[in-house]
């Protein structure tokens, strides 16, 4: 505490200078931040133990690492909050509900002042019922009074506390495991149904895939402790990748990475309080896993320990350049959403009972199996209800979700909120499975089977982004902010060329795409189109350091109609293409101006050929001619950029990078190609070989370009 000499003569104005200082010094001490941590061992007790986590029931009598819970309380003297993370695949909400009023009835916390998540160990005992797997029966209440146990130890070790915040990028360490299958290779979902076109870990075969079904969210965030001595208290950390996988009861690579991050802060030192708690909270990762499938690599690309290791030697990094703030106020807010759950219809439900009914009394042993049973739960069920959360330490957001949570909507929730430091961790307040974006109902796979690991409605993730964003907004007391992608030298080159319209495609959503251009034109997204992945090189299209944004086309169009677009005009676009080459006749179409479903005699149409044609170059569709072949060779999952130019007596098409067409087509005077009011991107106007793969920076111009003027937009 600072020392204090009165300044003037009277005793009067000593007295008032005293009393100020006073008073500001009773003003810090209640908005002084207080924190405590603790580590509580969840191993159970009892073995065997049934562990989730698989598609099919097993239990598991070998120990390979503990499993703990790490709690964190914090207060600032007038709002006092708990944050558990438990080394579990999942816990259900009404055992994180009764946790939560068990430790209320032996600390200061309220119950809606907890929040308890878990890290999605595969390894873990069960605490949740799961496709084959029960719930531990006597794990559970075990599991139970541990976690008011590590609520109420951390309590007791309140002290005197600065927070600081810190994030870095860890790319290598996580990748997305959902990908697009091709059209031609959809798999047979568990009801005998031909609707998987897309799937975990279908790139595993390169050949049968397009693509990611999303993005990735490689940000590695974290909100530090410590003491006003500057000694460690305690990290919560939070990162995007499923899990590892390992043998026997073990905390997989969170354990891990915990253990030597408490190492590393141990370093630093500790005393009578105890030893400083690393807490690696799951981000959302249910579309995540470390294996990137752009990279060919071998299945055992390092083990458990390397990869923990590796991660940590990132986080440490980032933990070491963290400023810590003087004094930081607490806000904490909570709803319960009601939900519905995607009850079978009554064929379904029949055809369920008819194969429950052949079981007898064992359990399921096959995906049919497994998927008829949870028809009969997910009848009685019917309905549910799941929490959300908000809270806010200082300068910092953190928010929930009580699902397995795509990385696109993490990436909604941090790019949304009021505060640029936000945290979003998954798996908090309940295990209600896997709630994918609604675009992604449309291409099926495991994560889109109805069940109790991903049962909700398909309008579950837009209702708890919202949600959260409204808390989001209470708790820090500013509205959110709006994403916007900014703009690198070839998008401003396009914008300065005064397009008639310009869509970017950098949608979360499938709202309309949004036209930068200024002139308002409307275009629609079909079903079958994904958003916010990857697009062409941040330093041709948005500022570096920020990823530039794209649509993934799986079947789906953008479709739009711009006014006064006449005879004359010229498209730019961004493509990547997702299918070999050699998969079908034309490999897709791009760009398409007819008639909807139909082909005319007035239609243009530009593609990349396929096996009728010399494979993988750029071909153009004039009406009923004969289509007409590019020269050059484009690479498979490479972003290339294209411009077609009409104007009254021909129709050029061009690569980036080259001085002359790739392909030219003379034209009659009295031939209207292209004149017709539909244009189509991703797809052609009957809807036949469309696009499978990305496409970005579309921009409409209402003249033909020279060769020219199109270098100024291809760089």
């Amino acid at each position: 505490m600072k020392t204090f000499n009165p300044i003037g003569t009277g005793q009067l104005g000593k007295l008032a200078v005293f009393l100020c200082v006073a008073l500001g010094l009773v003003s810090q001490l209640q908005a002084q931040l207080r924190v405590g941590a603790a580590v509580i061992d969840v191993t159970p007790e009892q073995l065997p133990v049934l562990v989730n986590g698989h598609m099919t029931s097993r239990s598991i009598d070998q120990i390979t690492t503990r499993v703990n819970a790490r709690a964190l309380v914090l207060d600032d003297g007038s709002e006092r909050i708990a944050m558990v993370v438990v080394d579990s695949c999942m816990m259900p909400r009404h055992l994180i509900d009764e946790a939560k009023q068990l430790a209320s009835t032996r600390t200061r916390l309220r119950p809606d002042r907890i929040m308890i998540s878990a890290t999605h160990t595969h390894t873990a005992p069960s605490a949740a019922g799961a496709l084959g797997t029960e719930p531990d029966p006597n794990y559970v209440p075990f599991l139970r009074q541990k976690l008011a146990d590590a609520i109420v130890a951390a309590e007791a070790r309140l002290e005197p506390a600065r927070a600081g915040w810190g994030s870095g990028q860890a790319a290598q360490f996580t990748a997305l495991r959902r990908w697009v299958r091709r059209p031609d290779r959809i798999a047979t979902d568990p009801f005998g149904n031909a609707t998987v076109r897309a799937n975990m870990h279908a790139a595993r075969n390169p050949d049968d895939a397009i693509g990611p079904t999303g993005p990735e969210d490689p940000e590695l965030s974290m909100i530090a402790f410590q003491a006003i001595d500057g000694r460690p208290i305690a990290v919560l950390v939070n990162f995007s990748m499923h899990y590892f996988g390992d043998k026997g009861i073990s905390a997989d690579y969170f354990g891990l990475f915990c253990d030597g991050f408490e190492k590393y802060l141990s370093a630093e030192g500790e005393d009578s309080q105890g030893s400083p708690v690393a807490m690696m909270s799951h981000g959302c990762s249910g579309d995540i896993w470390r294996r990137d499938y752009m990279t060919p690599q071998p299945e055992a690309d390092g083990t458990i320990h390397q990869y923990a290791g590796g991660l940590l030697s990132v986080a440490t990094e980032i933990y070491d350049q963290i400023e810590y703030q003087p004094s930081a106020d607490l806000a904490m807010l909570e709803a319960r959403l009601p939900m519905r759950y995607r009850v079978p219809s009554a064929e379904r439900l029949h055809w369920a009972r008819q194969v429950v009914a052949e079981m007898g009394d064992r359990l399921p042993q096959t995906q049919p199996e497994i998927y008829a049973r949870e028809q009969i739960f997910l009848h009685q069920m019917q309905s549910t209800e799941v929490v959300v959360q908000a809270m806010r330490i200082g300068d910092i957001a953190i928010t929930t979700t009580p699902n397995e949570t795509y990385a696109l909507t993490g990436l909604k929730l941090k790019l949304q909120s009021p505060l640029e430091k936000t945290m979003v961790i998954e798996l908090a307040n309940g295990g209600d499975g896997y709630i994918p974006p609604p675009e992604q109902h449309t291409l099926g796979g495991y994560n889109t089977w109805a069940a109790r690991s991903a049962g909700l409605e398909v309008t579950a993730e837009p209702r708890i982004v919202a949600a959260n964003l409204r808390l989001l907004e209470q708790v820090c007391s500013r509205p959110r902010r709006r994403f916007v992608q900014t703009t690198g030298p070839v998008s401003q080159a396009i914008l300065d060329a005064r397009p008639l319209a310009y869509w970017r495609l950098s949608e979360m959503s499938a709202r309309p795409a949004h036209d930068v251009s200024g002139n308002g034109i409307s275009a629609e997204y079909e079903p079958g189109v994904l958003f916010f992945l990857d697009g062409p090189p941040e330093k041709l299209f948005s500022r570096v350091g920020e990823p530039n944004r794209c649509a993934h086309f799986a079947g789906g169009r953008l479709k739009s109609r711009p006014p006064n677009l006449g005879q004359d005009f010229t498209i730019v676009l961004s493509f990547w293409n997702g299918m070999p080459t050699d998969a079908r006749d034309v490999t897709g179409w791009l760009f398409s101006r007819d008639h909807a479903y139909t082909l005319t005699g007035a239609g243009i149409h530009l593609g990349l050929s396929g096996k009728a044609a010399t494979p993988g170059r750029l071909i153009l569709q004039l009406g009923d001619r004969e289509p007409l072949i590019g020269k050059t060779a484009i690479d498979r999952w490479s972003w290339a950029q294209a411009a077609l130019v009409r104007s009254a007596d021909t129709v050029r098409v061009y690569l980036a990078g080259s001085q002359t067409a790739e392909i030219t087509a003379h034209l009659d005077v009295d031939e209207e190609f292209g004149n017709v009011a539909d244009c189509f991107f991703g797809g052609r106007s009957d809807n036949q070989s469309n696009w499978e793969g990305k496409l970005d920076e579309i921009a409409v111009f209402d003249r033909a370009f020279t060769a020219k003027e199109l270098r100024t937009l291809q760089r």
